[in-house]
């Protein structure tokens, strides 16, 4: 079996385990607790934690435009901050087949190739997913200082978790440090291994990588590359703020101090990189996993919980996304087909 086959049907033998032990503790499921969850939410703890996850999309898009001034001396926060607040719209509608429409809209605003946004949103990825690491890194240190009282099974599953932080970051680090140097005898030589293809190919590939290695030319300045990492530290504790106030605002987790925070934060943005088939993520399962397990929270308390950050952190941004894409004048029906028509775009 083909290594690639093997990881897909690693991670769906893994989302289908989780989802059957959700189903499982699901039994004898009581609604009434779980609308009693929601119905007694501070709204002012709330507000403020959506307020917050709004936030990000500035240091986000403010992030994306340190990637682009290589490209063009001049940049509009604004334009890039719309095309941010659509894409993540995007996502959040049409799943990962969006993923590639806020790329689209920045290449086509900046008037520079789209080959040179992928490399930024590949620049971008790999920061947000070493920050990750760096939290759940914390995380699983300051679990002897929380309420959590590791039993065997959990023990196992911090053991797994160091090991998967450390391989996972390293890797991330190399591929980071690669693409400094994309350039030159690097895409000589993956151009050497694609002579196979047909020259029309070849020649398509070729200009792909000249754009990619133009896109991740942000990577290469020390300037650039320390504002990157610090607008993403930035951003990374805005979140954390958020993921606090909306605690605050149930009663289940108002107890819970900062370091509770980062625990959970921590496994929950982990779950949020393994992406379950049919679920769009593993954000919410993961939730409902460590408030029941390592807290000892009621199932249904831990499931409202778990839905209102699906809420705050990707719902809330949609409103904004369809208004801005009206202003735009953009049909919803056209950025579903962006995905195979990028790669030839400008």
């Amino acid at each position: 079996m083909k290594k690639h086959h093997a990881g897909f049907l690693l991670a769906v033998t893994g989302g289908l385990a989780l989802v059957a032990f959700v189903v499982y503790r699901w039994r004898g499921f009581a609604w009434q607790q779980f609308l009693a969850t929601l119905c007694n939410v501070d709204l002012r703890w709330l507000g403020l934690s959506v307020a917050l996850i709004l936030a990000t999309y500035v240091g986000r898009a403010l992030r994306w435009e340190v990637m682009l001034r290589p490209l063009i001396h001049r940049v509009t926060l604004l334009r890039v901050l719309a095309a941010t607040c659509i894409g993540f719209t995007a996502v959040v509608l049409f799943g990962r087949a969006g993923e590639p429409v806020r790329p689209y809209l920045i290449a086509r605003e900046a008037g520079v190739p789209f080959s040179t946004q992928v490399a930024a949103w590949v620049v971008e990825r790999i920061l947000d997913v070493l920050m990750i690491l760096v939290i759940f890194g914390i995380a699983l240190t300051q679990v002897g200082h929380s309420a959590v009282q590791p039993g065997p099974r959990i023990q196992t599953i911090l053991q797994f978790g160091g090991a998967f932080t450390g391989i996972t970051g390293g890797l991330l680090l190399a591929i980071l440090f690669g693409l400094r140097h994309f350039r030159g005898q690097v895409q000589q030589r993956v151009k050497e291994a694609l002579a196979f293809l047909p020259d029309r190919f070849q020649s398509r590939i070729e200009g792909f990588l000249i754009a990619f290695g133009e896109g991740a030319q942000s990577t290469r300045s020390s300037s650039f590359a320390f504002r990157l990492v610090a607008y993403t530290v930035v951003e990374w504790g805005v979140i954390l703020g958020s993921f606090y106030c909306l605690f605050r605002a149930f009663p289940a987790t108002a107890r819970l101090d900062i370091f509770d925070v980062v625990i959970v934060l921590g496994f929950v943005c982990v779950g949020s990189v393994v992406q379950i088939p049919g679920v769009g993520g593993g954000v919410q399962i993961v939730t409902v996993l460590v408030l029941t397990e390592f807290y000892s929270l009621p199932l249904e308390a831990a499931s409202g919980i778990a839905l209102m950050w699906w809420v705050v952190s990707f719902v809330s941004i949609v409103p904004v996304g369809l208004l801005l894409a009206f202003r735009e004048g953009l049909k919803w029906r056209s950025l579903r087909h962006i995905a195979p028509m990028a790669p030839g775009s400008a």
